[in-house]
C-alpha cells in the first residue's frame, strides 16, 4: 500500500442487523474491533467511514497531533509504519545516532540503491536501524496508540550488494559474501539471510513494544501488515512470512491482498492474463495459514481501487468486487481492513472512461463502497453452507518459493510451478487452498484436509521436521500428490539434505525414506499405512500451459478417488458459491468446464448495486461475482435495517416505534433497507440532536416489506424515527 503514503509525505505538513448500543455514536466508547482503515490524513468529514479502528501512519512528528483528531471522533486509535521504508531520512543522513546509515539501503548488483521513490530506501535491517523504529514507535504508544503495526518486511530479490548486507552475511554463515547471482546456493543463502534479518527487526521491536507496554502499565499489541508471500515471491520479494507465526510478541497480521496484488497476471491453460478473483483466492489462504491453528488474529485488506492511478474507476470497481468475495469465502475470519488511505478514495480523481480526463469517484460507486464496508460488520456468522467441489484439498507451499527468484536460475518464472498446481483445479469448482509447509507440524493444522498437492521443483523444505509430519498424515489417512522429476538446480545446493552426514541428492528421498519408499521412487501409486502416495515424474510447470490442465485434474481426480468415499466426493462446476448466515458469496469461473451461467432462485437484496434492490432469480454470469442478501434468512416479523451505506447505531423498536442513527462521511449518498413489518405510518428524519429536519426520499415495497431511505451521508449522524 505504497504510492498514497508517499505522496502524503512529500506534500502533508501539517450496518445492517448491528446489535443495538445504548448511547449516541459519539459518546459511545468503542470496544469491538471489526473492521478499520488506516490513513496518514487528519480526520475530516469526508473521509469519516464510521469503522471501529482507525490506523493512524507514519511516526514523524506531527503524529500525536493527528491522532488526536481521530479520538476526538470515537476512534480505536493504532498507529502503523514501514518496517523497511519509510520518511527515515534522519536516520539515513546521521541525524539520528551522529552516524550515517547510506550502506544499509537495499542496493542492486550495478550499486543502485533501491528506491520507494527519491530517498525513500528500502533498508537492510541492522540492528542500529531497529533501535530507530524503536524511538518512533515510542512515539506512538506514548501519544496513546493501542495497537502498533510494522507493515510490509520487504527486502527485494534483486538486492543484496550492500556493505551493510555484507557485513550481514559474515556474521550470519561465518564466510564471506558471495554475490546473490553468482550460483543457486548464492541466491537461496541471500534468500535465507534476508528473511531472517526482517524476522530478527520485528522480534527486536515489538520485544521492546511489550516491554515498555509493561513499564507503563498498558497492554500494546503488536501485529504485522503484510503482502501474501505468494505476491512477494512472484514480485520477486523475500518476506519472513510463515515465521511470523512464531513471532514472540505478535498479536496478529492484515492480510494485504487487493487490486494491485492481486491482478498480477498469472499462467494457466497456456495464457497469461490477470485472473484477479482466482489469485485473490489464493493470496488470502496463504495468509490465513498465519492464524489457522494459532489462535492469532487476522484482518483481511480491501481496497476500492490500488496504487496504479492509471485505471478507471470501472475498472476498479470490477476488481474491487472481485477481492471482496473471495477473501468472504474464508469464513472463520471475520475481521477486515475495509480499506487503505480514505483520502484517495474520496478525494482523488482518477481517468474518465472516454480518455477525456479524470473525475471524481462516481457518486453510485461511493453508495456500494460504503454499502459493503458496513456489511462487512457483520460477518461473524455461525451457519456456513458450501456449494462446491472438494473442500479437503490442499496445495503445500513455502516461504522458500522466495528464495529461487532471480539470477542465475529463476526456476519458478511466472510462478508457473504453483499456478500450474492450484489454477486447474480452483477454475473448476474445486476451492483448493494453499498449505503453508512450515506449520504442517503445528498440532492439527493438517487436520482439514484429506489429499495435498506437493512438488519441491520451485521451493525446497526448510527443515527435515516437516517430512516427520507429512509422513504421519499419510499414515494415518491422507493422500499424497508429488508431482516433479527432480530436474531443478536447487536440489544441489548445499542445505540440511545432503549435509551434516545426510547425502540425499534431493530432499525428497527423505520424505520417501520416513515413508518406507524406495529412495528413487518416482512415478506411480502406492500405499502407506492408511494413506496413498501418489508421483508424478514431470514438472508441475507444464501444467500452466495448454491442454495439460485437463490432465492434472484428471491425476488429482483419480488420487482423490483412492480416499473413502472420494469418488462420490469429487465433483466440478463452474461456480463457487457460500451461504454465510444471511449472505450469500458467489463466484461464477470463466476458462471452466462450462459457460453456463448460475441462477439463484429467492427473494435478495444485491449488495453490489447501490439502489439496493430486491431481485428474484439472480443470475451470475461466468467471471462475475455476487455478494446477497437472503431475505428469506433475515427477521421477518420485526423491524431491522437490512443493509446501509452508513453505519448503524441504536437500532431499537419500542411502543410502535422503530429508531436508528446512521453516521457516515460527508459527500456520499446512502442508500438504506429496513425490514418493516406493516407499511409505516410515516417516518421522519433528523440531524443526531433532533435540531432540524433531514431531506430524504422513501420507497415502500409491500410485497417484500422492505423500506428504501435515500439521503446525504452526514458524520453527525442522522436519526430517523419510523411509525409501525
Amino acid at each position: 500500500m505504497r504510492l498514497h503514503f508517499l505522496l502524503a509525505l512529500l506534500c502533508t505538513a501539517a450496518l445492517a442487523l448491528i446489535t443495538p448500543s445504548t448511547a449516541m455514536y459519539k459518546s459511545k466508547t468503542q470496544t469491538e474491533e471489526r473492521t478499520c482503515f488506516q490513513s496518514y490524513d487528519q480526520y475530516g468529514p469526508d473521509i469519516d467511514i464510521r469503522s471501529d479502528v482507525a490506523i493512524v501512519y507514519g511516526i514523524d512528528p506531527s503524529l500525536p497531533s493527528r491522532i488526536q483528531t481521530w479520538r476526538e471522533r470515537g476512534y480505536i486509535i493504532h498507529v502503523m509504519t514501514g518496517v523497511s521504508w519509510g520518511g527515515y531520512q534522519d536516520y539515513l543522513y546521521g541525524r539520528f545516532d551522529g552516524k550515517e546509515h547510506l550502506d544499509e539501503a537495499q542496493t542492486r548488483r550495478n550499486g543502485t540503491k533501491i528506491s520507494h521513490g527519491g530517498d525513500v530506501y528500502y533498508m537492510v535491517p541492522t540492528t542500529s536501524f531497529a533501535e530507530y523504529l524503536k524511538t518512533g514507535v515510542k512515539r506512538a504508544i506514548d501519544a496513546g496508540a493501542e495497537a502498533i503495526h510494522l507493515e510490509e518486511p520487504e527486502f527485494w530479490v534483486e538486492g543484496g550488494y550492500s556493505e551493510a548486507f555484507k557485513r550481514e552475511w559474515l556474521d550470519y554463515y561465518k564466510e564471506p559474501w558471495q554475490p546473490p547471482h553468482s550460483s543457486p546456493e548464492a541466491r537461496y543463502r541471500s534468500g535465507k539471510l534476508k528473511y531472517y534479518l526482517y524476522y530478527r527487526a520485528l522480534k527486536e521491536v515489538f520485544q521492546f513494544v511489550k516491554e515498555y507496554s509493561k513499564q507503563i502499565g498498558r497492554d500494546v499489541r503488536t501485529y504485522v501488515p503484510t503482502h501474501s508471500m505468494l505476491n512477494y515471491a512472484h514480485w520477486g520479494i523475500v518476506s519472513p512470512e510463515s515465521s511470523l507465526v512464531n513471532l514472540p510478541g505478535c498479536d496478529g497480521y492484515i492480510a494485504q491482498v487487493w487490486t494491485g496484488t492481486a491482478r498480477t497476471p498469472n499462467r494457466y491453460a497456456g495464457t497469461t492474463r490477470e485472473r484477479t478473483f482466482e489469485t485473490a483466492f489464493l493470496e488470502y489462504g496463504v495468509l490465513h495459514n498465519l492464524v489457522r491453528a494459532t489462535g492469532r488474529r487476522v484482518w483481511f485488506l480491501h481496497d476500492p481501487i490500488e496504487d496504479n492511478p492509471n485505471h478507471t474507476w470501472s475498472d476498479y470497481k470490477h476488481n474491487y468486487e472481485c477481492t471482496v468475495v473471495a477473501s468472504l469465502l474464508y469464513p472463520d475470519v471475520w475481521r477486515y481492513e475495509v480499506m487503505p488511505w480514505p483520502g484517495r478514495i474520496f478525494r482523488g480523481s482518477y481517468p474518465k472512461e472516454d480518455g477525456t480526463g479524470k473525475e471524481r469517484i462516481p457518486s453510485t460507486y461511493a453508495t456500494e463502497v460504503l454499502t459493503v464496508v458496513n456489511t462487512l460488520n457483520n460477518m461473524r456468522q455461525r451457519s456456513i453452507r458450501w456449494e462446491s467441489g472438494p473442500r479437503d484439498i490442499g496445495v503445500l507451499v513455502s516461504d522458500t518459493m522466495m528464495f529461487q527468484r532471480g539470477d542465475p536460475v529463476d526456476t519458478n518464472a511466472q510462478m508457473k510451478g504453483f499456478y500450474g498446481l492450484a489454477l486447474p483445479l480452483l477454475k473448476h469448482g474445486i476451492p483448493v487452498t494453499p498449505v503453508q509447509l512450515e506449520n504442517v507440524p503445528l498440532s492439527g493444522y493438517l487436520k482439514p484436509y484429506r489429499m495435498l498437492i506437493l512438488s519441491y521443483e520451485f521451493m525446497k523444505p526448510p527443515n527435515p521436521n516437516i517430512h516427520s509430519a507429512l509422513a504421519e498424515w499419510v499414515k494415518s489417512g491422507g493422500v499424497l500428490l508429488y508431482i516433479g522429476d527432480g530436474s531443478d538446480p536447487y536440489h544441489r545446493i548445499r542445505e540440511w539434505w545432503n549435509t551434516n552426514g545426510n547425502s540425499y541428492s534431493t530432499p525428497t528421498e527423505h520424505l520417501w525414506e520416513l515413508l518406507g519408499l524406495p529412495k528413487h521412487f518416482a512415478e506411480g501409486t502406492t500405499k502407506c499405512g492408511n494413506g496413498y502416495v501418489v508421483a508424478v515424474n514431470t514438472n508441475p510447470s507444464r501444467f500452466a500451459e495448454a491442454g495439460a490442465d485437463a490432465e492434472l485434474r484428471s491425476i488429482a481426480s483419480k488420487a482423490y478417488k483412492l480416499l473413502p468415499r472420494g469418488a462420490s466426493a469429487w465433483r466440478q462446476q463452474n461456480y463457487i458459491l457460500l451461504r454465510r448466515g444471511p449472505y450469500v458469496i458467489a463466484a461464477v469461473l470463466d476458462e471452466s468446464i462450462s459457460d453456463a451461467p448460475l441462477r439463484l432462485q429467492g427473494t435478495f437484496i444485491n449488495l453490489f448495486d447501490p439502489q439496493l434492490p430486491v431481485v428474484k432469480d439472480f443470475t451470475i454470469r461466468p467471471g462475475e461475482r455476487a455478494l446477497l442478501l437472503d431475505l428469506d434468512r433475515t427477521p421477518q416479523s420485526k423491524p431491522a435495517v437490512l443493509a446501509s451505506a452508513s453505519r448503524i447505531y441504536n437500532a431499537h423498536s419500542s411502543k410502535g416505534i422503530f429508531r436508528f442513527q446512521s453516521v457516515g462521511p460527508k459527500g456520499v449518498r446512502c442508500v438504506t433497507a429496513v425490514r418493516m413489518p406493516n407499511k409505516p405510518a410515516y417516518v421522519k428524519a433528523s440531524s443526531e440532536n433532533g435540531a432540524q429536519s433531514t431531506a430524504f426520499e422513501q420507497q415502500w415495497d409491500s410485497e417484500n416489506r422492505v423500506l428504501w431511505l435515500k439521503y446525504d451521508n452526514s458524520p453527525e449522524g442522522v436519526s430517523f424515527t419510523i411509525s409501525m
